[in-house]
């Protein structure tokens, strides 16, 4: 890994993004891996990594997503992003297709939860009607990309169990190296393995394998930049395929904080009027 400094993520994914504060609040993940047995370990450094991304209101962003497939054919979508941080709950996150015009409207909904399933809708124009993505179906694959719809949330700590697994080098930086296993039926995924920095908790890197514990994909994740003064920001995600040759690139730019987002604009109502 180079030196790459945030994570959603995603969410953050995801995304929401990948969210972590400056390193000046830490309390370093060694003392943490060596105070601890390794399955409070990791879930230790899990709820650190969550403290450090709480706190940021709301943002707006924008993203151009990159399709590529095995021969290296590309493929682009231009997407905004807006994110509403709830407290002592999942965040609210709206992704909505610009460009092309083959899925121009296309918005995508989420209402992120931590202990109960997320509630996840797609809206399509051309239907002009608005789907709601079962629990079953979280594993399928995102708008034709490497990321499945699970992928496109805050990965809550309550949804999984935890292990250190041990430290090494990231970059420049050290990481630990965590297991964590969804406790959610329906998930694709039997389990994911997540490098965090020691410096700000960031995660640089995330395998997942499937329910067979084939290792499916590996996210990485790059160029983080600091905003308000304490939380790291993704500016690129890369998300490869092992089974399919496939991947799927991330680029965020054009973040704005604390915008005055509120839950009115994360309804259903707002999702058909989001184009």
């Amino acid at each position: 890994m180079t030196d790459r400094s945030h994570s959603m993520q995603p969410g953050c994914l995801l995304l929401a993004a990948v969210l972590v504060l400056s390193a000046w609040f830490a309390a370093p993940s060694t003392a943490i891996a060596d105070s601890h047995a390794p399955e409070e370990a990791g879930l230790q450094i899990a709820l650190e990594a969550r403290e450090r991304g709480t706190g940021f209101g709301d943002f707006t962003a924008r993203q151009t997503m990159v399709l590529r497939n095995r021969h290296g054919q590309e493929s682009r979508r231009d997407v905004r992003i807006k994110i509403l941080e709830v407290d002592d709950d999942g965040d609210r996150s709206m992704f909505v297709f610009d460009q092309p015009r083959d899925v121009k409207g296309t918005a995508f909904l989420v209402h992120a939860h931590r202990t109960e399933p997320d509630d996840q809708w797609l809206y399509l124009p051309a239907l002009k009607r608005v789907k709601r993505i079962s629990s079953s179906n979280r594993s399928g694959s995102f708008m034709g990309s490497e990321f499945a719809y699970e992928d496109m949330t805050a990965q809550a700590v309550e949804k999984f169990t935890y292990m250190y697994l041990r430290d090494e080098a990231c970059g420049e930086l050290t990481c630990s190296v965590t297991e964590r296993t969804p406790v959610e039926k329906g998930s694709g995924y039997s389990r994911q393995v997540v490098w965090h920095d020691h410096d700000a908790f960031r995660i640089w890197k995330v395998e997942y394998y499937d329910r067979k514990d084939e290792h499916l994909k590996t996210l990485e994740i790059t160029d983080y930049q600091q905003y308000l003064d304490q939380y790291w920001f993704a500016g690129t995600m890369t998300m490869m395929n092992h089974l399919t040759g496939k991947s799927t690139v991330l680029n965020w730019s054009d973040y704005e904080f604390q915008t005055g987002l509120d839950d009115g604009d994360f309804t259903q109502t707002s999702l058909r009027r989001a184009r």
